[in-house]
């Protein structure tokens, strides 16, 4: 069961109570470079991110926001250190949401001046609070960097919030150990009705940041904790996306979008399975069914092993059948197993669409 927290809107997203669970990515082109920005936001949109942030660094970052925003189709967050001013103005040039850490916002009436502009528009506010972030006090506190110091520090920055008599927020907790991380969002969701926004910061690359955040969120998102996710990797932001979208299809907390099972190899495979799987991967991801798609690498055993998927294909020498529920539907040249897979993806596609 999903914890049900407080309901808050971000553009025309609403996420908590029993909406579902919202993929983030941010982009990681200069703000600044309009253009830019927009081709990335759009490629995020069309491999299924539903909310996007992006850094304001400067004032010419914050003053992008207005034709960003004007050619985008999904929320759009501003990310703000250190400078109040930059978090006004980008709430002024649209922004659906911003991102701070009071804590290095400034003085109290800095806090309150971002808080006030921000409810006047009643724009949600993203309280953000990394490991790597902590205070001394809470550091000497706890003896260093603990899950319980994450979550305190967070909740001293909801209350200077709250004391200022707003309470549109969501919250969210990193660190790039995986068990703190854990540990962290079991801790605060028993302490808050809040939103949570979920991920594994500083996860590192493709490979390793994929295992990490697959383990941890994984675990945080069984538990029914969280609300948003970000799948934090240096690479391209696409690849956050679709790695985010898997994760939740895995848990079975989303719905819909091809999913795909591939056989790993053995020395029976006489097809270059490893490609094929790889095209079969990329082809899919412009298709809108949820079915379950086999590629397996040895004719004898592929349609016995493919049986609980929708359709697929398995290999042999020169050639491949076409398999639907575990049944052989037709034998067709290696050189068109991609592209019939393809033919018949799209026809029941049609035919969906037909209903």
């Amino acid at each position: 069961m999903r914890d049900e927290t407080k309901v808050i809107h971000i553009g025309n997203k609403a996420i908590g109570g029993k909406n579902p669970i919202l993929i983030q990515s941010m982009t990681n082109t200069k703000t600044e470079d309009v253009k830019a920005t927009v081709a990335q936001i759009l490629e995020l949109e069309a491999a299924g991110c539903d909310i996007i942030r992006c850094a304001v660094p400067t004032k010419e970052a914050a003053e992008a926001f207005t034709e960003i925003k004007r050619q985008i189709h999904i929320p759009l967050v501003a990310d703000i250190h250190f400078d109040y001013r930059l978090a006004i103005a980008a709430i002024e040039r649209g922004a659906d949401k911003i991102r701070i850490n009071p804590g290095n916002i400034g003085s109290a009436d800095r806090v309150k001046a971002v808080v006030d502009v921000a409810k006047e528009r009643n724009i949600p506010i993203r309280v953000g609070v990394n490991s790597g972030s902590l205070e001394k006090n809470f550091l000497e506190r706890y003896h260093g960097v603990t899950a319980e110091g994450i979550v305190e520090s967070a909740l001293d920055k909801v209350h200077i919030i709250e004391d200022l008599g707003y309470d549109n927020l969501v919250i969210s907790i990193k660190s790039s150990d995986v068990s703190m991380c854990v540990k962290a969002h079991e801790l605060i969701a028993k302490q808050c009705n809040y939103p949570l926004h979920v991920g594994i910061t500083e996860s590192g690359t493709v490979l390793s940041g994929n295992i990490k955040s697959a383990v941890g969120l994984g675990i945080i998102l069984y538990q029914g904790i969280g609300n948003t996710i970000r799948v934090s990797l240096t690479g391209n932001p696409v690849e956050e996306v679709k790695s985010a979208k898997l994760i939740l299809k895995t848990l079975g907390l989303r719905k819909g979008g091809v999913e795909l099972v591939s056989c790993p190899t053995c020395g029976r495979t006489q097809i270059d399975l490893i490609s094929l799987a790889g095209q079969v991967e990329n082809m899919i991801q412009d298709i809108d069914l949820d079915v379950k798609v086999a590629v397996m690498g040895c004719a004898v055993n592929g349609p016995g092993e493919a049986k609980e998927a929708d359709i697929g294909i398995a290999g042999g020498k020169g050639e491949g059948l076409l398999i639907k529920k575990g049944q052989i539907i037709r034998k067709v040249p290696e050189s068109q197993l991609l592209s019939v897979l393809r033919e018949e993806l799209l026809n029941m596609q049609a035919e969906k669409n037909s209903k």
